[in-house]
């Protein structure tokens, strides 16, 4: 498809502003970006996992979407999209609805890679015409900053805190990407906030408009939890994609295609220090905690090459 910002940033927005998601929060952006890319005649009925977007987009009766919206348990998102695309398919087949619309589930990461998990994969498995967006920052960042599976390994969290006795989260971060293109589904995809965007919104917009189940996993910052300035989000992303830390790319009916591989690939110390919940990892005996995180992106980059090729 064309891509022309000119175009994107003239649509209605469908996120209104107001909402209480904070300065520099990537999930915002996240949802702002993946309902641009909705055709405007299309409709959509978004549903929320429990979480930060879910907390400060909605508080009844005052609300941030545009479109129909659905708060979910942590836990069951993805079932509520699944049970409403397939009410949606029985009133079309009866002639009772003729709008077309499109169904989207948000849910940050620990309502994705650990709470919901179990949703998403009955949802993805049973083949739901939906799209499942994860606002991937990285921890329970709502409820204290508490580490989750796709919290990085030796990262400083309110769970995992480092001192004398603990280095950090001991376990490396989920390949959850991965566990949905072994769902068999038509389209998986990993993104991230760069330039004007376009790497997320074609990616979204495939999604959308896919027949059959799609999954997209957002790189989506947080300045309290990683502990960097706001305004460097950008920068945070820019780094995480040319240290290979989170590569783009993008599963079609099984195929993988690489979206972008960096020129001069910049060692992953460069994205951690910018982050204070790697702070320790630049500590003076701890320099082997920055060649365990090289050694385990190259080898993940390598893997992917392979897959790609």
């Amino acid at each position: 498809m064309g891509y022309s910002l000119k175009t994107e940033v003239q649509k209605k927005e469908r996120f209104a502003p107001g909402h209480r998601l904070c300065a520099g929060c990537g999930a915002g952006i996240t949802v702002r970006a993946v309902l641009r890319a909705l055709n405007e005649d299309d409709r959509a009925v978004v549903t929320n996992a429990t979480g930060c977007l879910e907390v400060s987009s909605f508080l009844y009766p005052y609300t941030a979407w545009e479109d129909s919206y659905i708060h979910s348990a942590f836990e069951n998102a993805a079932a509520t999209c699944g049970g409403v695309e397939a009410a949606y398919n029985v009133l079309k087949k009866k002639g009772k609805i003729d709008d077309t619309f499109k169904f989207i589930t948000f849910g940050g990461d620990g309502g994705t890679y650990d709470i919901g998990f179990q949703s998403l994969s009955g949802a993805m498995e049973r083949g739901h015409d939906m799209v499942y967006v994860c606002y991937d920052n990285e921890a329970y960042m709502n409820t204290g900053i508490q580490r989750s599976s796709s919290t990085p390994r030796f990262a400083d969290a309110t769970t995992s805190p480092t001192g004398k006795v603990s280095d950090g989260k001991r376990q490396n971060k989920k390949d959850l990407t991965s566990i949905m293109v072994a769902h068999g589904i038509p389209y998986v995809a990993q993104t991230t906030f760069l330039g004007n965007f376009r790497d997320l919104h074609e990616k979204a917009h495939r999604a959308i408009y896919t027949p059959g189940p799609a999954f997209l996993n957002v790189m989506s910052p947080c300045p309290r939890g990683w502990r960097y300035p706001a305004d460097e989000m950008a920068e945070i992303c820019r780094l995480a994609v040319e240290t290979c830390v989170w590569p783009l790319y993008e599963v079609v009916d099984g195929v993988y295609h690489l979206s972008y591989a960096p020129q001069n690939k910049l060692p992953v110390a460069d994205f951690l220090r910018k982050q204070g919940r790697f702070k320790h990892m630049f500590a003076k005996g701890n320099e082997w905690m920055l060649e365990v995180a090289q050694k385990d992106v190259d080898r993940k980059w390598r893997e992917l090459l392979a897959k790609c090729r």
